[in-house]
């Protein structure tokens, strides 16, 4: 059945002021949604250090990362119950109920206990509310791209949707400029505390300095989570004063609505395939690039290069000031070439430049670090002494000498080899000309390992250092560092900005174009249903997972930059299978044209 009122000429005029006023009433709750979520993210390696004490320091990134992809797997079972309600009652009660659970989950992470007060209970519910928020999100964006597009102009689609792409940078970046200003108040006003054992004694560096941890790394990150409670009250304010989609009205009004979203949008092979072809051909590769290009880079600069998570989140939040421009460039550039030529042209050059950039990141950012990784680093061991040490349940104990050096090196961003001796009874480490053996923690105990412990590590970080690797923070004067928001005019640091502005721009080029593109692919009844899967299962499976993933392989593998190998053979996956299977010209369509039938 037909849109009245919907006709070619009425979709191409100029939009009314009303209408720009609706859509950037979306695009800004769905930024303050997208800041909720992010928080974690750009927070992740400080929560990992509260919630996740219980596990080695090797291992407690990952299960970090983990805890923030929970919130990405949960998203397509959101897009499914949420998707088929905003094709039922509407977009705008929807939004509602989203940004509702959203706000509420956020700041409840700000209350929660650390592991230190209530055990297991803190990562185990922190991990729930990740998941809430996971719901939540999975029912935003498919209805912030729909509601923009039924509104756009058919011949600016790319563009006006595009303001939806920019949200969760945008929201990435306001969670950024709240850490920012929270972090430098807090440690400025408050002194760093000790880091104490179980037993109670101080925690001492490989340097022999003690242990101390910052005010907001202990408590002052909780801040940016409880103040998201003002930013739910302003969200849900935005959302009462929006108007729901006429195209959505009229087939409600007409009785041409979907009584069965789901089943429409994948029970049949029909539009089953279109959801396939979406998810593999568009949004997997859009996906690890989004991530890569901004969530890998943070946490790889905070990680593995070694710089201060305040300087790391500067970098990043200029990045994204200076990139964010692309959503609407590469937005509108689809509107006049198509949507598919640019999203699989990012897609490629991500795939055959990240072994490119990263390295220069690190050579850039950490001059010291980089010149240490030339230095020839091998890990000497029988195959049967070394694991995988990824440890999702905590219940494994990686205690042979294998996984002892692994872990060690690991710590300090060491780029080594692993050579496999079936005849080794005790690994060793060899840096250089130096050889340090590793020893068995689990045939030692009491005093005996303690000592044989500190004299492993001594003989590793003296090993180290010789080679030139930073093992100090306060030693090595090559590492980029700002002292405040505005103090980057220097050729390292506004080198590093370049670099991760065009890891940003790449974003662009993916992400701008893709709500357009799933809006054009599905009809109108069931449109919010069928691109919120797949869009979901791409980000929230692909691309959520990615930095976990991509931090696991590094570390299993001994090569820094071997996670890379995950976005870029996904990347270039979707380049083929895009090329092959997606429809172009889909710019050209009327998108309402289905509703006739």
């Amino acid at each position: 059945m037909a849109v009245a009122g919907m006709n070619a000429a009425d979709r191409s005029r100029p939009m009314t002021g009303e209408e720009r006023k609706v859509i950037m009433a979306s695009s800004a709750g769905t930024i303050f949604e997208w800041y909720d979520f992010y928080l974690y993210g750009s927070l992740a390696a400080i929560i990992g250090a509260q919630f996740f004490t219980a596990f080695p320091e090797a291992t407690r990134n990952v299960f970090a990362l983990l805890a923030f992809a929970a919130g990405f797997i949960v998203r397509p079972f959101g897009a499914l119950v949420f998707g088929a309600l905003g094709d039922i009652v509407g977009r705008k009660y929807t939004f509602l109920m989203t940004i509702l659970i959203m706000g509420l989950s956020t700041f409840l992470v700000g209350l929660l206990p650390s592991y230190s007060s209530w055990g297991a209970a803190a990562p185990i519910i922190l991990i729930g509310l990740r998941m809430l928020q996971g719901l939540a999100l999975g029912g935003e964006y498919g209805g912030a791209a729909v509601y923009v597009a039924e509104h756009a102009p058919a011949n600016q689609r790319g563009y006006f949707t595009a303001f939806i792409q920019t949200t969760a940078t945008l929201g990435l970046l306001l969670s950024l400029i709240v850490i920012l200003s929270v972090q430098g108040y807090v440690n400025a006003n408050w002194a760093p505390t000790a880091v104490l054992d179980a037993a109670g004694a101080v925690i001492m560096n490989p340097d022999g300095t003690e242990k101390m941890i910052k005010a907001f790394d202990l408590w002052g990150w909780r801040i940016p989570f409880l103040a998201s409670i003002g930013l739910l009250l302003v969200s849900l304010y935005i959302r009462l004063q929006m108007n729901e989609s006429p195209a959505f009205k009229k087939m409600k009004e007409e009785g041409a609505a979907s009584k069965a979203p789901l089943r429409e949008a994948f029970g049949t092979w029909k539009n089953g395939k279109i959801a396939l072809i979406a998810l593999f051909g568009l949004v997997a590769g859009q996906a690890v690039v989004w991530y890569s290009g901004q969530f890998y880079a943070l946490f790889f600069m905070q990680n593995v290069i070694k710089i201060d998570s305040f300087t790391a989140n500067v970098l990043v939040a200029w990045s994204l000031i200076l990139g964010t421009g692309g959503f609407l460039f590469f937005g509108a550039l689809s509107d006049r070439i198509g949507r598919k030529p640019v999203i699989l042209a990012g897609c490629l050059i991500a795939a055959l430049t990240y072994n490119i950039v990263f390295p220069l990141l690190t050579r850039t950012a950490n001059p010291a670090l980089y010149a240490a990784h030339q230095t020839q680093v091998t890990v000497i061991a029988s195959p049967d002494d070394c694991s995988f040490q990824f440890n999702p349940t905590g219940t494994a104990k990686f205690t042979s000498s294998c996984d002892i050096a692994k872990a060690t090196l690991a710590r300090t961003s060491v780029n080594y080899t692993t050579v496999e001796d079936p005849a080794a009874t005790v690994a060793q480490i060899k840096i250089g000309d130096t050889v340090i053996p590793a020893y068995d923690a689990a045939a030692l105990t009491g005093d005996d390992l303690k000592n044989t412990t500190a004299a492993f590590n001594k003989g590793v970080n003296d090993a180290l250092t010789a080679a030139g690797y930073p093992l100090s923070a306060a030693a090595n004067t090559t590492v980029a560092k700002a002292a405040n928001f505005v103090d980057i005019f220097t050729a390292q640091k506004i080198t590093v900005i370049l670099i991760l502005t065009y890891l940003i721009l790449l974003v662009t080029m993916v992400y701008g174009p893709i709500a357009a593109m799933l809006v054009e692919l599905f009809p109108t009844r069931i449109r919010y249903s069928g691109l919120s899967l797949p869009y979901h299962i791409g980000n929230g499976w692909f691309g959520g997972l990615m930095p976990a993933t991509a931090f696991a392989i590094s570390a299993q593998s001994g090569n820094v930059y071997g996670g890379l190998w995950y976005p870029i053979i996904i990347a270039g996956a979707t380049v083929v299978i895009g090329a092959i299977f997606v429809p172009g010209n889909t710019h050209k369509k009327d998108i309402f044209a289905d509703d006739a039938k």
